[in-house]
């Protein structure tokens, strides 16, 4: 059953690291779920276990429930009988939660010119380090990207973009600290287009913008910058979310959702945490797509977020 889920999307190095990544997850809570489909009949008491396994691995209250249940009336319509059966449908389910209005990443468009992305998130969240990341992922691509240093607030911010601009070997664009954020982008896109000859713009944005109505409307400028400059910019929204706040990241990206139109999370520190459950969670409550994981600390821990090889190495080591 599930096999027929799957889908070649990632190399067998980034499916190797979203196995690493999800080691705590599947040694914690959400690792007793294989167990409990060992038993020989499905009874009430199955369902009950399984949904407070995935409430307590961060799932959330409504996810769990929506997941059970979905689950449960497949098991019944399609007269499953066996346990086994039934736990490659709760897969094939939670597959289906994290790809529920996934389209296309809008960001490695062969024929647009120039794209931007708006990359936000809460300061700590491994918003800096993950546009590293992203930047070299792109760049080992082929592609050619540049930054902006759009976060003029904080003088620390700029130079730890710098730092992660020279791992990853690509033109980072700053002014001074306390500079027009819009003029940075303003910059940027000239140079992308014009000297640096760039496929990818990557912005850093001021990591509190839910807390602060000023840099709100920063944000709002920044968008009205790229749009004047670059047909339907920012062609993605990043939000940049830390796995291990669990059910708090939920609550900052519906901050952020409120202010920018967010199109994608990139979750940080998924290998740091035992509940990797928030994975679902988000995907479900936010309507919005997982992009990226951050497998590790190193600039080449990131991996395009794969829903198949997410369930594939979440589930199916949890019964040796």
């Amino acid at each position: 059953m599930f096999s027929r889920f799957r889908r070649a999307q990632v190399t067998a190095e980034e499916q190797e690291k979203i196995d690493q990544s999800l080691d705590k997850t599947r040694r914690g809570v959400l690792g007793r779920i294989g167990s409990i489909f060992q038993v020989s009949e499905i009874t009430d008491e199955l369902w009950e276990e399984l949904e407070e396994i995935l409430i307590m691995g961060d799932v959330g209250v409504e996810t769990s429930i929506k997941l059970v249940e979905a689950t449960r009336e497949r098991v019944k319509t399609e007269g499953v009988k066996r346990t086994q059966d039934a736990y490659q449908l709760l897969k094939e389910e939670m597959v289906r939660i994290l790809t529920a209005g996934a389209g296309k990443l809008d960001l490695d468009n062969p024929n647009r010119l120039l794209s931007i992305a708006l990359v936000v998130g809460v300061n700590g969240s491994g918003k800096t380090t993950s546009i590293g990341k992203l930047a070299k992922y792109y760049r080992m691509r082929g592609r050619r990207v540049v930054l902006a240093a759009a976060d003029t607030f904080r003088a620390a911010a700029i130079d730890q973009l710098k730092v992660w601009g020279e791992r990853a070997g690509v033109s980072v664009i700053s002014h001074e600290p306390g500079a027009d954020p819009g003029a940075v982008v303003y910059d940027a896109i000239r140079a992308s287009q014009e000297s640096r000859d760039a496929d990818i713009l990557i912005i850093d944005t001021a990591g509190r913008l839910h807390t602060n109505f000023n840099l709100m409307k920063e944000m709002e400028k920044i968008r009205n910058v790229a749009q004047r400059q670059v047909h339907k910019a920012p062609h993605e929204v990043l939000l940049v979310l830390d796995a291990t706040t669990g059910q708090n990241a939920i609550t900052q990206a519906q901050k952020f959702r409120e202010s920018v139109a967010v199109t994608g999370v990139i979750l940080t520190k998924l290998d740091s945490t035992a509940k990797g459950g928030v994975v679902l969670a988000i995907a479900d409550q936010l309507g919005v797509p997982v992009r990226f994981v951050g497998t590790g600390e190193k600039i080449d821990d990131m991996a395009e977020f794969d829903p198949w090889a997410f369930v594939g190495a979440l589930l199916e080591h949890d019964s040796n």
